[in-house]
């Protein structure tokens, strides 16, 4: 295939010391080293990652496949943030054992509490694959049987590959499917909760100074991983015991000072690193105003629900701050790009790829992409925006909706296959328990009113008063008798029937029509990884994240977000109590929390000016997924817990500038004084190594 001699080039680019990327673990030597000492590590590459021997990859954690987490203690006790812990914080919560509001501590391990399929999952070795899965692919076949060939080549491969009985396989594409690399991981699935600050700590400031700075939020919380006896991956048991850590990270006393190297190593979601510039003009111009329309005016209505309802409050705290979260992110991310000029200089970088194809005699091979682009963007927006706000009104934000879609998914399933018949009600009964266990009627109503007419101008809330699928009983009563029957439930209700027909356009005409449109955009974003590989080999190129183990590494520093406005690094538990709101959802401040303030009742954990340090900013290039990922000094200590971003740095996805692209991380000094001096938990400190390596 013509892209295999490019396929390496990124590993042999030499460079300086730069600060943005996320870089595979495996691959670190050479470059990202010397990089890394350059910025004032003493980390080697196989401190990082080594295969034989233990390393800083085996503390690291996928925690249940959407954040990162680390173990910190020989006993296998797991940090990771409080938003990352949130929903299970919160099933275990009501209105007698209230933790979001009060906190919880385990004391001892037999009150530590387990959590029904979460899971943690640790990469044990990389492998690259690449011309193994790319074997006889080449540029003759279509996209969809270059596909179906990777897909082959992929499965084959995970099937053959030698690993121990409690292992897995997967393989994932790097380079917009112009690399491949096998993961080995080992998944641990008995996870109790052991510590959580009250939401007044771990959430403060919510939606307020979410993706902002300066930051007072202590953003964590604990869990434990549990084995069975020969430290092997188990389901839970009470026979289970603490597992055993190949390593674990000591957490260092001595803190931060602008200029000290940070390294976040974790699982970063999805970036978009490559795109042209007609696609990010698309996202920003086109795409997330109307998606941050529909969220806002869901949460207009959740907000106000919540303020004046503790019921409503503890039911909706993980789905509003799910809901939140892009929301505010997506308003960020457009501001980012507008400031930083984002998309005039993505075009400036084109001009200088269009002319460097016409030096090395490329034009012919490669000259049509950018062009290329500008068409298929220009066809696809409109269906790209159509499939996202049906997505938002049904699947993120109003629940009736959504399970009126996944009762139409089990009758298509059921009608193409009747053998699945039963299967398929099960897990639609699981489905409806899920949501019914946070679900209120009159919030839902009101969200649909509020969302419904983004998507269709026919807004019947009427159904809210027929349908049986806002009462668990009822609904699961749809779902008695054959599958005829079964059927004809789904067909007759008001809900169902009135959602039938727009569920029907988007799995027959919409989606159709994006994955029509989005596939020759997806092969042409492959070939111009490829083009520009080529035409310019001494740019510096890392992967998009794609959800596998990556290293990014940088300096604290603060920034100017605007003329004459500069943020110091590091923020103090006395901006806590400047922004305290007595009896506010967003500022209020525990008695205990002013009480250890006023006393300066700081024990080992404030800095040499006598004051606690909450967060710190660093340059670290992070996204979604690197929540909960460790903030890891120049000796290999934790100092910090990532959780956050800048507002106008979430443009970082797709466009990472070291100027203004800041990640916020809880300082690892405001997690044990709240451990030690807030909750009590000492016993949890006494189980961590504490070090002081700037002594």
């Amino acid at each position: 295939m013509k892209l295999l001699k490019f396929l390496f080039l990124f590993i042999t680019i030499q460079i300086s010391a730069q600060q943005g990327g996320m870089w595979i673990p495996s691959l670190l030597e050479g470059m990202n080293e010397n990089e890394m000492t350059a910025l004032g590590s003493k980390l080697t590459a196989k401190d990082i990652y080594d295969v034989n021997n233990s390393s800083l990859k085996d503390a690291i954690g996928h925690f249940n496949g959407g954040c990162t987490s680390e173990v910190i203690s020989p006993k296998g006790l797991l940090l990771t943030n409080h938003h990352c812990g949130f929903s299970q914080i919160q099933s275990h919560s009501s209105l007698e054992n209230d933790y979001l509001k009060d906190g919880f501590w385990a004391m001892n391990m037999e009150d530590e509490l387990p959590n029904n399929g979460l899971f943690v999952e640790f990469i044990v070795s990389i492998h690259d694959v690449t011309q193994e899965v790319l074997a006889v692919v080449n540029d003759d076949l279509t996209e969809k049987e270059k596909q179906s060939v990777i897909d082959k080549n992929s499965n084959g491969i995970m099937k053959n590959w030698s690993r121990e009985a409690w292992q897995d396989v997967k393989v994932k594409s790097f380079f917009n499917g112009n690399q491949y690399f096998l993961f080995v991981t080992e998944r641990y699935e008995d996870i109790r909760l052991v510590g959580a600050p009250p939401s007044s700590i771990g959430k403060f400031g919510s939606d307020t100074d979410n993706w902002v700075f300066p930051r007072h939020t202590g953003d964590f919380s604990l869990f434990r991983i549990y084995a069975d006896a020969n430290n092997r991956p188990a389901k839970y048991s009470k026979d289970n015991k603490p597992y055993t850590p190949k390593h674990y990270l000591p957490v260092s006393l001595d803190g931060v000072e602008e200029g000290d190297f940070t390294m976040v190593f974790g699982f970063p979601g999805r970036t978009n690193e490559y795109l042209p510039a007609v696609a990010i003009e698309h996202i920003t111009k086109e795409f997330n105003p109307t998606n941050i329309a529909i969220r806002e005016a869901a949460l207009k209505v959740i907000d106000a629900k919540m303020k004046t309802d503790d019921t409503v409050r503890i039911k909706y705290a993980s789905k509003q701050a799910r809901i939140a979260n892009a929301w505010k992110k997506w308003i960020g991310e457009n501001l980012g790009i507008d400031k930083s000029n984002a998309v005039e200089k993505r075009r400036e970088f084109e001009a200088t790829f269009t002319k460097a194809l016409k030096e090395k005699g490329l034009d012919n091979a490669y000259g049509n992409i950018l062009p290329e682009f500008d068409k298929l963007y220009k066809d696809f927006a409109d269906i790209n925006i159509k499939r996202r706000n049906f997505i938002e009104v049904f699947l993120v934000t109003n629940e009736l909706m959504n399970m009126t879609f996944r009762a139409y998914q089990m009758a298509q399933t059921v009608k193409n296959n009747p053998e699945a018949f039963e299967s398929a009600k099960a897990d639609l009964e699981s489905t409806l328990k899920g949501i019914h266990k946070n679900y209120d009627v009159e919030v839902d109503k009101g969200v649909f009113e509020a969302v419904m007419p983004f998507y269709n101008k026919n807004v019947d809330s009427s159904i809210y008063n027929t349908t049986a699928f806002t009462n668990l009983d009822s609904a699961l009563k749809l779902l008695e008798g054959d599958a005829n029957q079964v059927l004809a439930n789904l067909e007759n209700d008001p809900a169902y029937a009135y959602a039938k027909p727009m569920i029907d356009e988007f799995y027959t005409t919409i989606n159709a029509e994006f994955q029509e449109k989005n596939e020759p955009i997806t092969a042409l974003q492959t070939q111009y990884m490829t083009a520009l590989m080529k035409a310019l080999p001494e740019e510096r190129y890392f992967p998009d994240a794609n959800s596998t183990l990556r290293v990014t590494y940088g300096q604290v520093r603060g920034y100017s977000p605007k003329d004459a406005v500069y943020y110091n690094p590091v923020s103090y538990l006395d901006g806590v109590v400047e922004k305290y709101v007595p009896g506010d959802y967003e500022f209020d401040v525990p008695q205990k929390l002013l009480d250890l303030h006023k006393s300066k009742d700081y024990g080992d954990y404030a800095d040499k000016n006598g004051k606690v340090p909450v967060c710190f900013l660093g340059t670290n290039h992070t996204t979604g997924g690197n929540s909960g990922s460790p903030a890891i000094d120049a000796h290999g200590n934790l100092i910090g817990l990532n959780f956050d971003r800048v507002w106008e740095g979430t443009m970082s996805d797709m466009n990472y500038d070291p100027e203004i692209c800041r990640n916020i991380m809880v300082d690892a000094r405001y997690i044990l004084f709240i451990i030690d001096k807030y909750a009590g938990a000492k016993h949890l400190i006494d189980e961590m190594t504490l070090v002081h390596p700037k002594r």
